[in-house]
């Protein structure tokens, strides 16, 4: 009856019982039903009005709301209608450098990693809190109202939800590390008081963020609404990056885990927007990849970082070495071989000072043709060939011989919690093993923890790299940094393998 009083239908039937009680008892019957039946719209009205709304739309892969349900849930708490509201705030995590993850391991298995991650997330907040799905392997989460809500308790409330994310992965037989970037925005910090405003800002301080992943934590600051950052960029404004030197190296350093001493820097290419800030590698790699000017970065990237070389000797830092990635473009030019030599005798280098870096995946799948020349021309010469993210790319051990290979640079994905996980430990014990039957010198990358970095030396990992020991930076402070950071070296203990 209420569903019938409440709907449309309302307007047919209402005519049809006035005249039924018409013919039926006359006026008073009339009278009776215009008096009651109003009453009864306004209760069925209300009735319908506290009816529950039509399910909002879920994501398909972890069964989550979707933004326009976070977007929801903060208007409402900005709004703080009620007695005793309290403050909220938007947090925006994205799970680092998933892409290659996806691409190692498959969709289906991202897939699970998405659905088991917001299962996580879900149980380290509290009941009042939402979590929505805010497209792939990032997640938006709206704090259910609190009286005492600060910028503490936020950092606080990100550690435990990176804790979370960062908890083994079981993958079939493979145990896998994961770990999340968060930005954040408070309620009372809101540019504007909507949820959409609250949104906006929490993305963009996870772009923040990304500058600094993985496991990266930023709150919003006004300032950050100057650094436009991403899709926007254009093919024209990346020329005219790369023609004024907005595009430059970054240096981070590699240190032995035998001595401690720095045995040479990887050249990493960033973008310092004069408008929009420092822009991370993951926003316009792609934009230089699919305009063709890779090669022409590469270029950039390789006389930089030989000068880079010089200016150390010139200064007295001892540097031996400096690691320059070669991307697909640059070893497909048949000329590359006479470019880098050309370069080199320009500054007054030796080869061996020069790590050209190549990835797994290029090794894993280049036929015998002109990048094969490339990098046997590049080892011929006395350059060293580091292959990047080993582990990654399913290089067969005839692929590294073929390619001359006198390093392997063990990905990060192995590295995590390596002093915690045996089976990690056990990965890397076999990686180590391999290279050193095979003559190999070996890195580890990411190292982030003093326990991973104690560990890789215990296991005979020769040399590290992360952000344990310095993040990437700029040319103008790697001499002070290298001065430092010698001046501080105490006799350090040494880690070779273990007998036994």
């Amino acid at each position: 009856m209420r569903r019938a009083l409440a709907g449309p239908q309302i307007a047919a039937i209402l005519p049809a019982i006035c005249l039924t009680g018409f013919w039926i008892a006359g006026e008073a019957a009339l009278v009776l039903g215009a008096l009651l039946l109003p009453v009864l719209y306004v209760l069925a009205g209300s009735e319908a009005e506290r009816a529950p709304p039509a399910a909002a739309p879920r994501d398909a892969v972890t069964g989550l709301p979707l933004r326009d349900t976070l977007e929801r849930v903060l208007d409402h708490a900005l709004r703080g209608t009620e007695p005793g509201s309290g403050k909220t705030a938007c947090l925006i995590l994205r799970i680092d450098e998933f892409n290659a993850f996806r691409d190692r391991y498959g969709q289906s298995a991202a897939d699970d990693a998405q659905h088991r991650i917001a299962g996580r997330l879900h149980g380290a907040l509290r009941d009042g809190d939402v979590v929505c799905k805010m497209g792939e392997a990032c997640y938006g989460i709206a704090l259910g109202p609190v009286m005492l809500l600060d910028l503490e308790a936020v950092i606080q409330l990100c550690t435990r939800l990176q804790g979370a994310v960062e908890e083994p992965l079981a993958l079939d037989a493979t145990t896998v590390y994961l770990s999340g970037s968060i930005g954040f925005c408070l309620g009372t910090r809101s540019p504007l008081p909507t949820g959409a405003s609250l949104i906006a800002a929490g993305q963009a301080a996870l772009r923040e963020a990304a500058r600094f992943a993985p496991s990266a934590i930023r709150s919003f600051s006004t300032e950050m609404q100057k650094h436009r950052q991403g899709g926007n960029l254009s093919g024209s404004e990346l020329a005219n990056a790369l023609e004024n030197n907005q595009i430059l190296p970054f240096f981070q350093p590699q240190v032995s885990t035998d001595t401690g001493l720095v045995t040479g820097f990887e050249a990493l290419a960033r973008w310092c927007h004069p408008e929009r800030g420092m822009i991370p590698p993951g926003d316009f790699l792609p934009l230089v990849q699919e305009s063709g000017l890779m090669e022409r970065l590469g270029d950039k990237m390789l006389v930089q970082s030989l000068i880079a070389l010089r200016r150390w000797d010139e200064a007295g830092v001892n540097v031996p070495q400096i690691g320059v990635n070669f991307a697909t473009d640059e070893l497909m030019n048949p000329q590359l071989v006479e470019k880098v030599r050309w370069q080199l005798d320009r500054y007054g280098l030796e080869p061996q000072r020069l790590a050209v870096e190549v990835l797994e995946t290029v090794v894993a799948t280049s036929p015998d043709d002109v990048i094969s020349r490339n990098i046997n021309g590049l080892a011929n010469m006395g350059c060293s060939i580091d292959l990047d993210d080993f582990g990654t790319g399913h290089a067969s051990i005839s692929s590294i011989r073929r390619f001359s290979v006198a390093r392997l640079k063990i990905d990060r994905s192995f590295v995590m919690k390596v002093d915690r996980d045996i089976e990690q430990q056990r990965m890397v014990a076999a990686i180590l093993t391999m290279a050193e039957r095979l003559g190999l010198s070996t890195l580890a990358e990411g190292v982030e923890t003093p326990g991973e970095h104690a560990m890789l030396g215990q296991l005979g990992c020769e040399h590290v790299q992360g952000f344990e020991i310095a993040r990437p930076m700029p040319f103008e402070q790697t001499v002070e940094w290298v001065r430092a950071y010698h001046d501080g070296l105490i006799e350090a203990p040494k880690f070779g393998r273990r007998s036994g």
